[in-house]
């Protein structure tokens, strides 16, 4: 009788076990969200944007492209030591952020088709390895506008400017 019970037992911690978290619970896929974009208003043919992309989820994901209409060209652009070069996509880790900031990594828009103006918006599609693309309507702000936090940081919620401009899940 006593071995019945300790297994027993054992099916049932085994049973709970497998419940907690397996590859079937979502854990295991990003769960992306973007906020803070804007764009300060072009002076040349050319734009940056910036943005946080806030990624809930348990696997890391990576941003591989980005293309909008306003432009014949999207890069995205590293800044490392003050020098910025273009890259074929940047990581965005689990339960993390990657943050597009001016002075840091950044996107460039470039050839620009038509300049958008302060107050408009440009649409933006962000494509992932992992996740579904996201699109993403980025607010055309002052050329000298600076976010009223300062810097962000790499794991912010990526509201930090108030500039909430969609939620995407990676499903």
């Amino acid at each position: 009788m006593r071995h019945r019970a300790a297994t027993a037992l054992a099916v049932a911690g085994a049973l709970a076990l497998a419940g907690c978290g397996g590859s079937g619970s979502g854990e295991d896929a990003p769960d992306l969200s973007v906020g803070s974009a804007y764009m300060p208003q072009p002076v040349s043919d050319l734009a940056a944007g910036f943005l946080t992309i806030t990624n809930e989820g348990g696997a890391a994901d990576r941003l591989t492209s980005v293309s909008s209409d306003i432009a014949d060209r999207v890069t995205v652009h590293e800044t490392v030591d003050g020098s910025m070069r273009e890259v074929d996509g940047l990581d965005i880790p689990a339960r993390g952020s990657l943050v597009l900031e001016s002075g840091g990594n950044h996107l460039m828009f470039e050839q620009l088709k038509r300049r958008p103006r302060e107050g408009q918006k440009v649409s933006v599609e962000l494509r992932f390895d992992r996740s579904d693309p996201v699109t993403v309507e980025v607010p055309v702000e002052a050329a000298t506008y600076t976010p009223k936090t300062g810097r962000t940081t790499g794991q912010g919620t990526g509201h930090e400017t108030g500039h909430e401009t969609g939620h995407e899940t990676g499903h």
